[in-house]
């Protein structure tokens, strides 16, 4: 029997924004594991916009067992709040569907953002795509074609959720 060898390929701004939107914070440990246990993901590459000040962060996600990517943050003022923007969707593709394409059985593609549909339907039509994960249900209707391999991760949180003290959550 084959060895699975399945990738990961995580938009962590998305997968953030959508679990913090659900009232609880993930853990990312557990979420690592979990991608290793249900869908044999041997590389799990998260997709992160660079802050210099989140060093540790980025140090307890590598611990954790992400490989991750870097793509320069921008800051920007909004209705007088600050807000930080790394927009990875340009690497993650890249990634998914260059660099590593060869080196993968299936992949894991983490998002609700309807900007990776030609992805999607890309490593579909290439058998390549094994499940959407999307943080929670307000996931694009361009994914509604690709409704068998969607699952979101709102029903998980008793798998996943941040306890405090333990584990690995976004806020360092």
């Amino acid at each position: 029997m084959k060895n699975v060898n399945n990738y990961a390929f995580i938009d962590s701004q998305n997968l953030n924004l959508g679990i913090h939107s659900l009232g609880w914070d993930i853990d990312y440990r557990k979420f690592r594991l979990y991608l290793k246990n249900k869908f044999d993901v041997s590389n799990a590459f998260m997709f992160i916009g660079y802050v210099p000040a989140n060093q540790r962060l980025y140090t307890q996600l590598q611990k954790a067992g992400f490989i991750l990517v870097y793509k320069t943050a921008i800051s920007y003022m909004k209705n007088g709040k600050t807000f930080i923007k790394g927009n990875v969707d340009a690497e993650l593709v890249l990634h998914s569907a260059a660099i590593e394409y060869p080196n993968y059985d299936q992949a894991v593609i983490v998002t609700n953002d309807g900007d990776f549909f030609c992805l999607v339907q890309y490593l579909d039509d290439n058998r390549k795509l094994l499940k959407i994960l999307a943080p929670n249900s307000r996931y694009s209707s361009l994914f509604r074609p690709y409704v068998d391999k969607l699952q979101t991760l709102d029903r998980l949180e008793n798998t996943l959720k941040y306890k405090t003290g333990i584990g690995v959550r976004s806020k360092p």
